[in-house]
Order: structure tokens, then C-alpha cells, then sequence
């Protein structure tokens, strides 16, 4: 009996997910999406491409943060015009990509990422299945059955202002369900990303991960270690910077993606320190994005990895090598292990190197330093780092809040507070070096010179 109702259920998702099934057309008086939502950018590049004769559709994430009230970051458009068609549309606009050619049209400030319906089949896959190549072109049905999730999976025409769902999307959402399109092992091996998407979503559209999909995440999560480095790199980012991170690290850590993602993460978590310091620096960046305000991915990546950067600089030191330089050479060695599993930028690892080399400087408070040390251009970012340490109890309060002092101080005031801690040095009790007793020099016989 319940195999009986097992496979009617599923073949019933089954053909849910079929190509030639009837989308469900789903228009504004039940959606509630005006056209006046839609980035002006996104509605223009649609009516052109219509007013030629091709279909085109804001497609995917904008419709699904619109649905649920959330403000789209970005909109992308869906059409069965060809990339090479859409180009001589647009003065200004390029055709990128290799893996699957997309077009960028430029309009204005914005930039619309206008893709081609995809045909049901990927052209080119690798022995695990990861797709290689995806420029085979389909109808609107193929698209759709191409989509990763059913909540991505939903065309709006500004024009109409209707939905096209074809595989209950809509119902997902109001459902609070993350449900794949396919057979969730099948997709994950297309594109192993799709595991780190889910946690992702999840935690960002606060959905609970479909039962199916969530199944064989952990066993194929080491899927992930044929992804090329630049887009694990490029993932994992939204992950961090998606205003959701601690969700998504805790969601990782359940569904055992974690491995491999951030390989020093593991040994971070597992200390009481570092992982209090991990956690101050996910909320903190949580907080900036949901306040819309700035947030540098060398400044989160360098806090991520810093723990592992002090265990390993006092690994070098008491192995008598000297510290300035061990310093570096353990900045180097946690930068190389990272390297093997996210392709970190140029420019992110100089932010982050920049930001390491600042910490040792914040320890000298005397003479000339504290004035040059706030007069660099990275002071504020270097303080803040400093800030969360010393709230992660890594380093003493006090440092911190003499910092913040000496920077919004006067000339005069910062002298006195340089000789307030010239004053505490000199009242801190030191140590007596206990003097060797040397033996007494044997008397030498004096020979006569010849």
C-alpha cells in the first residue's frame, strides 16, 4: 500500500516537471506585482524584444523576492531570441560567457543580464555529470524544466503583468517549501553549486528544504571539489554576504557542506575563541547588509580566516623563528591552503593581507607609531577588526577603547594618553633577570719574557 502511494506521488511530480505541461497563467489580481516594480531597465529591454516579435520575461529571483515583499537586488530577463540576436538589438550591450553566452544590456546605471531559453539537454556534461557546456536552445517549457529550483522558476510579462508557473512555484513560496526541479540527484551533479543555493535560499527566504532535496545532499556534497575555484569563490560569497550568514554556516554545518568550503573553518569552529570571534564577525556583517550598508569581502574572509593566522604564528614563534617574520610566512600559508578550494581575487588577498599586517602595529603605543598608524588609509577597517577581537575576548578591551580614544583626541590629548601608558608600563611589575654566578678566572702564570 504505501509503495503503491509512493509511486503515484511520484509520478505525479514527475509530470509536474514534464516540458509539455500547461503552465498555470496566474495574473496580477492574484499576484499582486505591478509593472511599476519592475526595474525600468527590465520592462524596456522586454518590450523591445516583444515589439520585434520574440517572448520575453523578467525571470527568477526578482519575481520571487517580489512575491514574498523582499526588494530585488537585480532583475534578468528570459527570451527565445539568440544571443547574437539580442546583441543587434542593443547598442550597449555584450555577449558574455562561455559555459552558457548571456547578453549584459546596459541602461543607465543598470545592467540586465538577458539569457536564452535553454533546451531540455545540456550540450556538453563531464564524467560526474557537472554540465561543461549549455548552449543548446529550447522553448519557454525546456527553460523552465532547466531552472534549479521551482521558486526560480516563474516568468513575469510586464507588458500583461502575468505569472507563468510551470512547476507550482507560487505554491512553494506560500507553502514555505525549496523544491527541486528534477530529480534532486540528477540536478545536483549538473551543477554541484545547487547544494550550496539551497542552504542559501533557504536561510535568505526563510523555506524549509523539500525532504528529497534535502536527502542526498551530504553524501554528495563532495560533488563540490570538481568546481572550478573561481565559482565556489564567487558562491560563497553570496552565502557570506547574503545578510543571512550565520543561518547559512549553521545550515552548512547540518548538511555537512562546510567541508572543503572553508577548509580552515573546521578547526576555527571547534575553538571557544575563534569561534565566538567567527560568530561576532557573521552577525556583524549581517547587520551592515540588512542596514544596507557597505560591506568588504577582505574584511570578512580576513576575520574568517585570522584565527588560523594566529594559531599558526604561534607555532612558528616557538619554533624560534623570528616574529616579524613568521607573521608573514603565516599569512602565506593559510592564504595557499584557502587557495586550493576558493580562488580568492588579487585584490581580496591584498585587502586581506592589508588588514592582518595592520593588528601586530595596534600593540605599539609609543613614540612616533600611534600617529602614523592613524594616519593610514585603512585605520578605520584595521580598528574595527581590533574592535571584534577584543569583543571575542582575543584581546583586551582596553586596546580597543584606547584606540577609538586616541583617534577622535586632540594633539595634546594624545600625549597624555601616550603617557598614561608610558606610566602604566613603567608601574607594571617586572621581572628580576637573576644574575648567573660566574665562576672566578684561574690565575694565569706569568711566563718571563724571553
Amino acid at each position: 500500500m504505501i509503495r503503491k502511494l509512493l509511486r503515484r506521488v511520484f509520478s505525479y511530480r514527475v509530470a509536474s516537471f514534464s516540458a509539455s505541461a500547461e503552465p498555470a497563467r496566474i495574473p496580477v489580481s492574484q499576484h499582486g506585482i505591478h509593472r511599476e516594480q519592475v526595474s525600468h531597465g527590465a520592462a524596456k529591454v522586454c518590450a523591445t524584444l516583444q515589439g520585434r516579435g520574440f517572448q520575453a520575461y523578467v525571470v527568477g529571483g526578482a519575481i520571487r523576492d517580489l512575491l514574498i515583499g523582499h526588494l530585488p537586488k537585480d532583475h534578468d530577463v528570459a527570451t527565445d531570441a539568440t544571443p547574437e540576436e539580442v546583441r543587434a538589438l542593443f547598442r550597449r550591450s555584450r555577449i558574455i560567457g562561455r559555459r552558457f553566452k548571456i547578453v549584459h544590456v546596459i541602461n543607465g546605471l543598470e545592467t540586465i543580464e538577458v539569457s536564452t531559453f535553454r533546451a531540455s539537454q545540456a550540450a556538453e556534461t563531464d564524467k560526474h555529470g557537472r554540465v561543461l557546456a549549455d548552449n543548446s536552445y529550447g522553448s519557454q517549457a525546456e527553460d523552465a524544466i532547466r531552472r534549479d529550483f521551482t521558486v526560480n522558476a516563474l516568468y513575469y510579462d510586464p507588458i500583461t503583468e502575468t505569472i507563468i508557473d510551470y512547476h507550482h512555484g507560487v505554491a512553494d513560496l506560500q507553502q514555505k517549501t525549496l523544491r527541486v526541479i528534477g530529480e534532486p540527484r540528477a540536478r545536483y551533479r549538473e551543477d554541484p553549486v545547487r547544494m550550496l543555493r539551497a542552504v542559501r535560499l533557504a536561510a535568505k527566504l526563510g523555506l524549509i528544504i523539500d525532504p528529497a532535496a534535502r536527502a542526498p545532499i551530504r553524501d554528495m556534497a563532495i560533488l563540490l571539489e570538481n568546481v572550478p575555484t573561481a565559482r565556489l569563490f564567487d558562491e560563497t560569497l553570496k552565502l557570506l554576504m547574503s545578510g543571512n550568514a550565520v543561518r547559512c554556516i549553521g545550515q552548512l554545518r547540518e548538511e555537512g557542506l562546510h567541508h572543503g568550503l572553508l577548509p580552515l573553518l573546521d578547526i576555527v569552529l571547534d575553538q571557544t575563541v575563534s569561534e565566538r570571534f567567527v560568530w561576532l564577525t557573521l552577525e556583524s556583517t549581517d547587520t551592515r547588509v540588512r542596514a544596507d550598508k557597505p560591506v568588504s569581502a577582505g574584511f570578512l574572509f580576513a576575520a574568517l580566516l585570522w584565527p588560523e593566522v594566529s594559531r599558526i604564528w604561534e607555532r612558528r614563534q616557538t619554533a624560534g623563528e623570528p616574529p616579524y617574520q613568521s607573521f608573514f610566512d603565516a599569512m602565506d600559508e593559510v592564504l595557499a591552503v584557502q587557495a586550493q578550494r576558493l580562488a580568492i581575487t588579487r585584490r581580496v588577498a591584498g585587502d586581506i593581507k592589508e588588514l592582518w599586517g595592520l593588528q601586530p602595529r595596534f600593540e605599539k603605543r609609543a613614540g612616533r607609531a600611534p600617529f602614523r598608524l592613524i594616519e593610514h588609509p585603512r585605520f578605520r577597517a584595521g580598528w574595527d577588526f581590533l574592535h571584534l577581537r577584543a569583543q571575542a575576548g582575543g584581546v583586551p578591551e582596553e586596546l580597543s577603547a584606547w584606540w577609538h580614544r586616541f583617534a577622535h583626541a586632540g594633539h595634546n590629548q594624545r600625549e597624555e594618553l601616550l603617557r598614561a601608558v608610558q606610566t602604566n608600563n613603567d608601574k607594571a611589575p617586572t621581572r628580576k633577570r637573576r644574575r648567573s654566578r660566574r665562576k672566578p678566572a684561574e690565575t694565569a702564570t706569568l711566563k718571563p719574557v724571553p
